[in-house]
């Protein structure tokens, strides 16, 4: 036993981290095939149903986009995906497989999860087995699983080719990405995961509900459903929205250990293997791995962090002498059957991509523990990320980093031979900045304003924690509640839905503008003063970047909420004596 981790904990940490490793390579590569347009092994099968979309749908898809027209339409998809959500959960009373009668949703609440879904972030403002139907479930919030999915991969390539191309005018075309990315990798792997967490127990049906009768002999209804399929997108998509209230907390979306650490896995495998397509898309493997060996260094400090301060437990507790359920570890909010380990794993791994998905409550957490899946989302979500919105923000990120380096040494910054000229700083300091004024803006707005403020179900920095958390949680695409608000009011349905838009589409329309500017510029043959961006001392310098602009800008704000509570705690106050 280290510090309360025991050998068993570090077994399971390490066959994660080489579970991601043994996938990363293969499915990087198979996905920069697929986006390239290329032959792969699921052609021969999958290739007549693609080409019969783009008949059906009057695409060429060797039709070149420049970034304005990718953004238009990437645009204009989305909102008819927004639109036709709203549409089914306003009349979902009248459509099929609605065992229970559900009636409409309320327009704000509506509106919130409509954008929810359509922006990758699966914020829920409600509960599901109590809120929408089957079919709701199936054709209002699923299909956004695989769509809002492949639409953050289709960015990340756009972004990956603008660096690859040379004195090129256009970044792809969005419709061929978007239909490539569903057909033959959202959708294959999800099937077969569906099956696998289909075995382990989770529930696959079109039947509403079934009554059981308890042990004391009361009638209970159990709420059935298509949960297997929505299960395997929710994780592999990064998207994270629960058939249940209680998410991946309950025995139906998480049976069993096993289908809990895969579920962990899965929400990092695409990600992961996205790092390396970017190598594989820019010619240059080893471009790709730096990415992910900065990724991956920024989530073991924060899982390191996360893991201590929840094996140490709640201070007052133990100057009380009062023994917890697991020695060295606190259960407090956790699930019995998972422990500390897979609790913490989950919440970093989630908070780290833009998942969203739970198996424990968030604000359970020691405070300084809960500073991690915090600081997870407003770094940007680059620690790994969401599909596809990891690997652009962490280039964002990378573009920042060789500018930097630029400046200190006196020489025009360049990455992988494309000059870092002055629109293209600005393109990624906007979407640097996009992420704070979003979240730190509403999260202001909110606690000075006694309506919102009476939505808090704790006082003092835990209560101003459950506030920043969530349009942290909003702002970053995340879908994950830090447990307490009580945020299905007009108020906060309104403001978290704008939050989301801004931090997706405030962050996608200049990055595909930056993609457009890069593609334009000719490439740099390398030279003895070209910083190489495939090393060590480009990975510190990457990693320092996105720590330090994180910390600098959102320190303020943590010290107010799960900082100071730490430090209360420490002293032997409680939240309610603090306050």
């Amino acid at each position: 036993m280290i510090n309360g981790v025991s050998p068993r904990d570090l077994l399971q940490v390490a066959l994660f981290f080489l579970l991601l490793l043994a996938t990363a390579q293969p499915l990087g590569r198979f996905i920069a095939r697929v986006m390239a347009g290329e032959r792969t092994f699921m052609t021969p099968a999958l290739g007549p149903l693609e080409r019969g979309v783009y008949r059906l749908c009057g695409i060429d898809p060797a039709a070149d986009q420049r970034w304005t027209a990718y953004a238009a339409a990437l645009l204009l998809f989305n909102l008819a995906g927004l639109l036709l959500s709203y549409l089914v959960f306003k009349t979902q009373q009248w459509l099929p497989w609605n065992d229970q009668g559900f009636g409409p949703l309320a327009p704000d609440l509506a509106f919130n999860t409509a954008v929810s879904f359509a922006t990758n972030t699966n914020w829920q403002s409600y509960s599901g087995e109590g809120t929408v139907s089957n079919f709701t479930q199936m054709v209002g919030l699923a299909v956004h699983n695989f769509t809002s999915a492949a639409t953050g991969i289709a960015v990340a390539v756009a972004l990956a080719r603008g660096l690859a191309r040379r004195s090129a005018s256009g970044i792809g075309n969005f419709w061929a990405d978007l239909v490539r990315a569903t057909l033959y990798l959202l959708l294959p792997i999800s099937l077969v995961f569906a099956l696998v967490l289909i075995w382990q127990g989770v529930p696959q049906t079109l039947s509403g509900t079934v009554g059981a009768t308890t042990v004391e002999g009361a009638r209970q209804t159990i709420t059935f459903g298509p949960m297997g399929s929505q299960e395997a997108i929710k994780e592999l998509g990064t998207n994270g929205g629960g058939f249940l209230n209680a998410n991946s907390a309950h025995p139906f979306e998480g049976p069993s250990p096993a289908a809990t650490f895969l579920q962990i896995v899965s929400i990092f495998l695409i990600p992961s293997a996205l790092a390396l397509t970017f190598g594989y898309l820019v010619g240059d493997a080893r471009q790709g791995w730096a990415v992910w060996a900065a990724m991956a260094t920024i989530f073991a400090l924060g899982l390191a962090v996360a893991l201590f301060a929840e094996q140490q437990g709640n201070p007052i507790l133990a100057g009380l002498g009062v023994d917890q359920v697991v020695p060295g570890g606190s259960m407090e909010g956790k699930e019995v059957r998972f422990g500390v380990l897979l609790s913490v794993l989950f919440a970093v791994v989630t908070t780290a991509a833009s998942c969203g998905a739970v198996n424990m409550m968030h604000g359970s957490m020691i405070p300084m523990g809960g500073v991690v899946p915090l600081l997870n989302i407003q770094l940007g979500e680059v620690v790994f990320g969401g599909a596809g919105a990891g690997l652009y923000g962490m280039l964002i990120f990378a573009v920042l980093a060789v500018f930097l380096a630029g400046l200190m040494v006196g020489r025009t910054p360049e990455y992988l031979g494309k000059k870092i000229e002055a629109f293209d700083v600005k393109m990624a300091m906007l979407t640097v900045l996009v992420l704070p004024l979003s979240i730190l803006g509403f999260t202001a707005l909110a606690v000075v304003q006694p309506g919102p403020l009476g939505s808090l179900a704790n006082p003092g920095a835990h209560g101003f924690a459950e506030v920043l958390y969530a349009y942290t949680s909003g702002t970053g695409n995340n879908g994950s509640a830090f447990a307490g608000l009580s945020a299905n009011t007009l108020y906060y349905n309104t403001t978290i839905g704008l939050a989301m838009l801004i931090g997706r589409y405030g962050m996608i329309v200049p990055i595909l503008a930056l993609a457009g500017s890069l593609a334009a510029k000719k490439r740099l043959p390398v030279s003895l003063g070209t910083f190489p961006t495939s090393g060590p001392l480009f990975v510190g310098l990457l990693v320092g970047t996105v720590l330090i602009v994180g910390a600098l800008t959102y320190f303020p704000a943590l010290s107010l909420g799960p900082i100071v509570e730490q430090l209360q705690l420490n002293a032997g106050q409680t939240v309610e004596a603090a306050s």
